[in-house]
């Protein structure tokens, strides 16, 4: 028997955080830490709330990193980033904040996310953060996310 923590949320019914201050991230040993690689998460309907008019807004969010020490359990991503459905924040500020939580927490070799908005306005934006440069030899696949060109 492993003296590994079972991970919080895995198998278990849990309810959907209220905000993304009280989502908990939950990080298991990386089982690879010798070697360096990189994790992929995408949410391709990703929501939060215009912090103006309280209307949603949705983006496709890739989310890449080189693991250190730890991984982030995937299902408590996943919530984690539902959490931000009630959420008001500028695009900015929660691309941003998401990657900053994340790198800030779980401490991986490398981090980087792209916030691909949809058009409010008119206008979409797209956002990207990196916790600085990524390391040599790292296989750095683009994040296959085009610019929005509407329909045409």
């Amino acid at each position: 028997m492993s003296d590994t923590p079972a991970p919080k949320f895995l198998g278990a019914n849990t309810a959907l955080p209220a905000s993304p201050e009280e989502a908990e991230l939950d990080y298991v040993p990386n089982p690879r830490a010798e070697q360096l690689y990189m994790v992929r998460f995408a949410a391709p309907e990703f929501t939060s709330l215009c912090p103006v008019t309280g209307q949603p807004d949705f983006a496709h969010v890739v989310i890449d990193y080189a693991p250190g020490e730890t991984i982030v359990e995937s299902k408590s991503l996943k919530l984690f980033l539902g959490s931000f459905r009630n959420h008001c924040g500028f695009h900015e500020d929660v691309t941003v904040g998401i990657g900053q939580r994340l790198f800030d927490e779980m401490k991986p070799r490398w981090l980087r996310i792209g916030g691909y908005w949809y058009p409010r306005g008119g206008i979409p934006i797209d956002v990207f953060w990196q916790s600085g440069p990524p390391p040599e030899g790292l296989w750095l696949p683009d994040q296959g996310v085009a610019s929005y060109r509407g329909r045409g």
